[in-house]
C-alpha cells in the first residue's frame, strides 16, 4: 500500500507506514485486554464527498485540518474502577484505562463498553488535562459500545458522527487514542465485514485497519472529513478477508452506523432491545468445523446446566452446528431472555442433551453505585 499524508495545521503531518509491517500480538485473557484469539470469518452526516470522488489506495488526501485537529482533541482519556466483587476482574480487571470520544455537548461520551462494565467509579480527562468524575449512562453488550457522562464541563467540542457505510477498503484514516496529535496515526481500512466474538458477541460490518496499535481500546477511527466512523475494541490476528491466504494483524473497530438506531435507547434505558436476548455465559472457539466450549462462566447458566470446558456444541434444538456464528444465531433466534436453550453436546464421549436455561446478561454483571 502506499504512504498516506493527512495534513493539519500547525502540526507535523501523519504519515503511515507501509500495513506489511507485522507486529506480533501477545495472548489475552478477555476481549478488552488485547486480542480476539481467531476470527469467524445520532443522525450521521453524509461524507462530503461522492463515491467518485474517493481517493483510491494509492491517493494522498488533504482534509480539511482544523476539523481533523478538533477530532482528534475529543478523544481524551478515560479511567475506571470496577465494583467490589465484579465478576469482570477476571478477565478485564479491576482498574481500566482507554480512550471516549466526546459526542455530545452535554459532556456525553462514547467508548468501547468493555471499559465501565461494572464500574464502581469512572474518571474522564478534561481540555485542561485534569481527570473530572463521570457518571455510566449505558453500556450495551450486543453493539459493545458504551456512553458515559463527565459531571463538569470538559471544554472539549464534540466529534461529528461519520458513515461506517460509506468507508471502503483500502480508505485511509486516522486512528486517534488519548493524548492529542502525539497518540494519533495514519491507518488503512482492510476490510469490512461480520465479528464473531467467543463471549456470545456478533455484529456486523466490523471495520479492520491495519498496522495494529495496542492502545485500541476506545479509540476514534476518524475519516478524511475529521468524523468518527469506529470506536476501537480489540487487536486481532488477522485482518484480511477470508478468502487471503496470508495474515495481517490490525486491530477490529466498531461501526458508528450500529450506534445511529440504538442512540435514543441507550440514552433513555441504559441498553438496546438485542442487549436483552438469550446469554447462557460460555466462552467458545471454532476449529475445523466443530465449535468447542473454551470456557464456562462461573455461576452462569451454563454452570448450573451442566455445560463443561472442552465440550463440543453439536446441536441447537435440531439445527446441527458448525460454526460459531450459526451457534448464536441459533441460541438467539425466537428466543428471548429467560427461556430454555437445548443443546447437544459432546461430553468426553458421551453425547447429551442439555436444558440451559437462558438470563438477561445484565442479570450478571453487577452494576455500579450512583456517584
Amino acid at each position: 500500500m502506499a504512504v498516506f499524508a493527512m495534513a493539519m495545521p500547525a502540526m507535523a503531518p501523519l504519515a503511515f507506514a507501509s500495513a506489511s509491517v507485522f507486529i506480533a500480538a501477545p495472548a489475552g485473557a478477555g476481549p478488552s485486554l488485547v486480542s480476539q484469539p481467531g476470527l469467524s470469518a445520532g443522525p450521521a452526516a453524509p461524507l462530503a464527498q461522492n463515491d467518485a470522488e474517493k481517493p483510491n489506495s494509492n491517493a494522498s488526501i488533504s482534509p480539511d485540518g482544523d476539523a481533523l485537529a478538533r477530532a482528534i482533541a475529543s478523544v481524551v482519556k478515560i479511567k475506571t474502577k470496577a465494583s467490589p466483587g465484579a465478576r469482570s476482574i477476571q478477565t478485564l480487571g479491576a482498574e481500566r484505562e482507554g480512550s471516549a470520544i466526546v459526542v455530545g455537548r452535554d459532556n456525553l461520551l462514547l467508548t468501547i463498553g468493555y471499559l465501565i462494565v461494572e464500574a464502581e467509579t469512572v474518571e474522564v480527562e478534561n481540555s485542561d488535562g485534569r481527570f473530572v468524575p463521570a457518571t455510566v449512562v449505558a453500556y450495551d453488550h450486543a453493539s459493545g459500545f458504551g456512553l458515559v457522562r463527565a459531571l463538569t464541563p470538559l471544554g472539549l467540542t464534540p466529534i461529528e458522527l461519520g458513515s461506517s457505510d460509506r468507508m471502503a477498503e483500502n480508505d485511509s484514516a486516522i486512528f486517534a487514542a488519548a493524548g492529542g496529535v502525539d497518540a494519533a496515526s495514519s491507518t488503512v481500512l482492510v476490510s469490512k465485514r461480520r465479528f464473531v466474538g467467543y463471549w456470545e458477541y456478533m455484529i456486523e460490518d466490523a471495520l479492520f485497519t491495519s498496522p495494529p496499535r495496542f492502545d485500541h481500546s476506545g479509540a476514534a477511527l476518524i475519516d478524511r472529513n475529521g468524523k468518527l466512523v469506529g470506536v476501537g475494541s480489540l487487536v486481532v490476528a488477522d485482518v484480511l478477508p477470508p478468502t487471503e491466504r496470508r495474515k495481517l494483524p490490525g486491530n477490529m473497530f466498531v461501526p458508528i452506523d450500529l450506534l445511529k438506531s440504538i442512540m435514543d435507547e441507550l440514552l433513555s434505558t441504559g441498553s438496546s432491545a438485542k442487549a436483552h436476548r438469550p446469554w447462557i455465559g460460555v466462552t467458545s472457539h471454532e476449529l475445523e468445523g466443530r465449535v468447542f466450549v473454551q470456557r464456562v462462566q462461573r455461576e452462569s447458566p451454563a454452570e448450573a446446566a451442566g455445560l463443561r470446558q472442552g465440550d463440543i456444541v453439536l446441536s441447537v434444538g435440531t439445527e446441527k452446528i458448525s460454526k460459531l456464528e450459526d451457534f448464536y444465531r441459533e441460541l438467539w433466534k425466537n428466543r428471548k431472555a429467560g427461556d430454555d436453550v437445548p443443546l447437544t453436546v459432546l461430553q468426553g464421549a458421551e453425547v447429551r442433551k442439555i436444558i440451559v436455561k437462558s438470563i438477561d446478561r445484565a442479570q450478571y454483571t453487577r452494576p455500579k453505585s450512583s456517584i
